[in-house]
């Protein structure tokens, strides 16, 4: 099922070079290998401003379907503020900006016809602290498809909720405990149950923002190799600090620097041959 973006008038739904390739220590693509979907989404000389302090300048990055589409650069960046920009987070901030274009399916997501709401239904979210609701497991993944009316009856319910926790790799081990309280989760799992609620309402793009900072070395395995079997079913644009993570779960990477786009491209190429100084410096750990 998709989400129509828009309301009807009356308030109804409607439709320079581097000079040689770096030698990096970190491991350079163990799930990235893989076909690139086509354009999900088309972002054209975006800018956002934060007041009178302008945090990216005229940022244009086409993000494929069904590929991981990494955002790395150093804090600051700019890279958390254009992920907010794909499912209008940024609206919530009373003196944020935006300008440019962004496009999903080949719709503005910014034109006053879309509603938010909807918007983040197809474009779900996950943040950098797992953020279960004070809700039972299964009324956590409940809750979307309850409030979208997705499901018609309470068997219908119980198929997605089982559904979402497999594709969410947690059902195996929550099964039998759904109606305990989803913050007595481990970290790990957690952030697994937040990705199953994002993947209850049947998104097409799921936005990752530092997903595995929170998390210990094995709760990282975890999610990465969820990750990868995700790609196959969505788009996914993940934030990350981690080198290494980028270069694992990702087939494209996007490099941000002082609130602009350097460089984008395979994340094989990116990692092991640069065309910009200063992606080079930056995954060589001359800066960042």
């Amino acid at each position: 099922m998709k989400f129509k973006l828009f309301r009807a008038p009356d308030g109804s739904q409607g439709g320079g070079s581097a000079p040689e390739a770096p030698v990096i220590s970190t491991p350079v693509v163990t799930h990235g290998a893989g076909p690139v979907g086509p354009t999900k989404i088309s972002a054209r000389d975006v800018s956002v401003f934060y007041g009178d302090k302008q945090a990216l300048y005229d940022v244009s990055l086409e993000i494929p379907d069904k590929t991981v589409t990494a955002l790395i650069g150093p804090s600051g960046c700019g890279k958390s503020t254009f992920l907010r920009t794909m499912n209008r987070m940024n609206d919530t901030i009373s003196h944020c900006r935006v300008t440019g274009r962004i496009e999903m399916d080949g719709e503005d997501i910014n034109a006053k016809s879309v509603d938010p709401v909807l918007l983040r239904a197809r474009v779900g979210m996950v943040f950098q602290k797992p953020n279960p609701f004070p809700k039972t497991i299964y009324e956590n993944v409940a809750y979307g498809p309850r409030i979208h009316g997705l499901a018609s009856s309470k068997g219908e319910l119980d198929d997605i909720v089982q559904i979402s926790l497999k594709r969410a790799g947690l059902w195996e081990e929550v099964s039998d405990r759904l109606h305990s309280p989803g913050t007595g989760l481990s970290g790990g799992q957690q952030q697994r149950l937040v990705i199953a609620r994002a993947i209850a309402v049947e998104p097409e793009v799921i936005l990752m923002d530092e997903p595995c900072s929170a998390l210990d070395p094995i709760a990282t395995a975890k999610i990465e190799e969820l990750i990868d079997e995700l790609r196959e079913r969505y788009c996914i644009v993940i934030v990350t600090h981690s080198m290494a993570q980028a270069a694992r779960v990702s087939q494209r990477t996007a490099f941000f620097h002082l609130g602009r786009l350097v460089e984008t491209g395979p994340t094989e190429e990116i990692f092991t041959n640069p065309r910009e100084r200063r992606t080079l410096d930056y995954i060589t750990g001359r800066f960042g």
